[in-house]
Parts: C-alpha cells; sequence; structure tokens
C-alpha cells in the first residue's frame, strides 16, 4: 500500500511540473528515430551506426533506447527535461513501459539518463550514474562524443541483460549519488496524505476500498505519451516507431 502511494504522489508531481515543460520540447520526427541530433555533434555514419544497434536491439528485445542531443535545456533541470521528453514522445512500450533516454545538453555540458518504470529493476539509478562516469563522460571530456555514446549505449543493453557490472568498489564510493534528492519531501507528503485519509470527513469526498470517505490518493495515473500500445519494433526494417512508453523520475545524471 505504501508503495503504491508513493508512486502516486511522485506521478501526480511528476504530471504537474511537465505538463509545463512539454511546451517547451522538441517534436517528435517523423519518421521516428532512437537517435536524434540537434546540434550537429554527431556525423551522418555516426548517427547511422548507432541508430542500426539500437533498432537491433529494439527488434530482439522490444526495449528501446534513445539517444537525443540537444543545446540546452535552459532553466529546466536536466532531470525533469528528459522524463518529461521520454514521456512526450512515448519511448518504450505502453504495457511494459521499457524505455530508457539517454539526453545529452551540450551547451550545458549535462547528460541524464531516464529510465521507464518497467527497467528500473535492470538499471537502477547507481548502475545508470556509473555508465555516465565510467564510459560516457571520459570520453566527451576528450570531446569524443560518439565514443561516448556508443560504450553508454552497449553499457545500458548489457545493464538491461544483467551482465554490466559496474568497477570494484563503485558503489561503496559513490554510494548513491547519482539519485535526486527528494525523499524527504515524497515521505512528508506520504504523511499528509495518510493523516488526511485517516481523519476522512462525513461525505462529498472519493471512496477508499472499505467504503469510508475521505481523501485517498489514486492508485493509477496514465502517463504513457502519444503512440500506438504495440511494441514499436521494426519487423527487420528501420525503426518502426516508439509505442506510448512511460517515465517517473528513475535515472542518474552527470556532467564533464
Amino acid at each position: 500500500m505504501i508503495k503504491q502511494l508513493l508512486l502516486s504522489i511522485s506521478l501526480f508531481f511528476v504530471c504537474s511540473v511537465h505538463a509545463q515543460i512539454e511546451k517547451e520540447l522538441p517534436a517528435k520526427l517523423n519518421p521516428p528515430k532512437l537517435v536524434v541530433d540537434y546540434t550537429n555533434t554527431l556525423a551522418p555514419d555516426q548517427q547511422e551506426a548507432l541508430e542500426r544497434k539500437l533498432t537491433t536491439y529494439d527488434d530482439s528485445t522490444s526495449n528501446q533506447v534513445a539517444v537525443v542531443i540537444i543545446s540546452t535545456t535552459g532553466d529546466r533541470d536536466i532531470a525533469d527535461y528528459a522524463v518529461a521528453l521520454g514521456r512526450a514522445w512515448g519511448i518504450g512500450n505502453k504495457e511494459f513501459n521499457n524505455g530508457i533516454l539517454l539526453l545529452v545538453a551540450k551547451d550545458d555540458r549535462k547528460i541524464w539518463i531516464a529510465t521507464g518504470y518497467g527497467l528500473e529493476g535492470a538499471l537502477p539509478d547507481i548502475t545508470a550514474k556509473s555508465i555516465i562516469d565510467n564510459e560516457i563522460t571520459p570520453n566527451f571530456k576528450e570531446s569524443d562524443f560518439y565514443r561516448g555514446l556508443d560504450e553508454g549505449t552497449d553499457a545500458i543493453i548489457s545493464a538491461t541483460m544483467g551482465e554490466y557490472k559496474a568497477p570494484e568498489n563503485y558503489l561503496n564510493r559513490k554510494g548513491r549519488s547519482g539519485k535526486r534528492p527528494g525523499l524527504l519531501i515524497m515521505i512528508i507528503m506520504i504523511l499528509f496524505f495518510l493523516f488526511v485519509n485517516r481523519r476522512g470527513g462525513g461525505g462529498g469526498g472519493m471512496y477508499n476500498r472499505s467504503g469510508r470517505s475521505g481523501f485517498v490518493a489514486p492508485l493509477f495515473f496514465p502517463m504513457g505519451g502519444g503512440g500506438s500500445s504495440g511494441f514499436g519494433g521494426s519487423s527487420g526494417g528501420g525503426f518502426g516507431g516508439f509505442g506510448g512508453g512511460s517515465f517517473g523520475g528513475g535515472g542518474a545524471g552527470g556532467s564533464w
């Protein structure tokens, strides 16, 4: 129950923040692509190589990994921007929410890996942080953006298959530094909603499962972006499109 309530509250605030950000997001390409470079950082053959790899991964697993390079997120936090973009484009499958977005804000020198609900177990925040710190940013510091993205996406794919191993003692050294702060705020909100729910009320409110009135946080908010409900695979050709997947804030970031 607490886990469901936590998810509901998280989704509520994610929805409100991302509703404001969505109007600032770049439109999804038509036809869609898994590698989108708005900065011309990657050469055409480099984009094609990454696209081919990620399309093959999509075809074989239905998991979708998208790479997007933009100049800046402006005044927006890159984590919020990445989650909003993942939702708006519908990266991943609508039923399984198995999308991952690797967002690079080049002028800001920031990176964020946003993980869909369905892959948060396979790619926890600390693993995403390890991939950024050990595979991506060392190459970015040498201005080798293609190699950083190539090795980073290789590591993401390996992690979803249970094959990625962070460097020895990385977890002890970094702790949970890749995770955004906010746990205390969320706990306070949970306690607040539990208090309101316990007080109940004499009518007019939503009803919980026991039939008593009072505010009950809804257990589900529809979060899927636009797109079909299919897997979004390409069936052997080019990338077939995103499947309407959803994101809720999981992921990690870094800078170079």
